[in-house]
């Protein structure tokens, strides 16, 4: 049973400095379906998939062990319902998370709408002009495939595994880098 579609697009959000910095930004509908590919009036056949404490923890674990190795700063957001597309709902997020302000533009956020199965991988300029041109592809693939097999928890700790990696690469940790932004997940608007 295949998920659905995903797209791709570029944005903007505030730089430091006030000025605007690129982020490559991707989002995805995930919708459970036999016989459709992106149709969203077809609901979802399964209820919507809520943390547990566990699961919570497992998430907030991966986090701090990619954070480990890197001076970039990783945050997963979670909502219900995205109450617009996820492109510009996840750019809203970034800002407010204030990820953009990371010392050096190397923040990734995990938006992710439970209830409207939907997507968006954003990564700052800094990350993103120092990673391959398909990584953020393969990132989103291999997320979208165990969202498939309904473990959205592994896709998750797997899309922040990966880009711990990137990270790890271009901007390794070094003695005085402080962890920027808190390691939990947020929740809601």
């Amino acid at each position: 049973m295949p998920y659905a579609c995903g797209a791709l697009a570029l944005g903007l959000a505030p730089a430091k400095d006030g000025a605007f910095s690129f982020l490559k930004t991707y989002y995805f509908r995930f919708m459970k379906s036999e016989n459709t590919f992106c149709n969203p009036k077809q609901p979802p056949m399964q209820p919507p998939i809520r943390f547990t404490d566990e699961e919570k923890q497992r998430i907030v674990s991966a986090i701090q062990s990619a954070e480990r190795n890197t001076s970039g700063e990783m945050k997963v957001h979670v909502e219900s319902n995205c109450p617009s597309e996820p492109m510009p709902r996840a750019q809203e997020v970034f800002v407010k998370l204030e990820l953009h302000r990371t010392k050096q533009q190397n923040g990734v956020l995990f938006y992710i709408a439970l209830d409207d199965h939907k997507f968006a991988i954003l990564g700052d300029s800094g990350i993103n002009a120092a990673v391959p041109g398909d990584f953020w592809e393969t990132t989103k693939d291999l997320m979208r495939s165990h969202f498939r097999q309904n473990q959205l928890v592994e896709g998750i700790c797997a899309g922040i595994e990966k880009a711990g990696e990137q990270l790890k690469a271009h901007f390794p940790f070094g003695s005085g880098d402080v962890n920027e932004l808190s390691d939990d997940i947020s929740f809601g608007s």
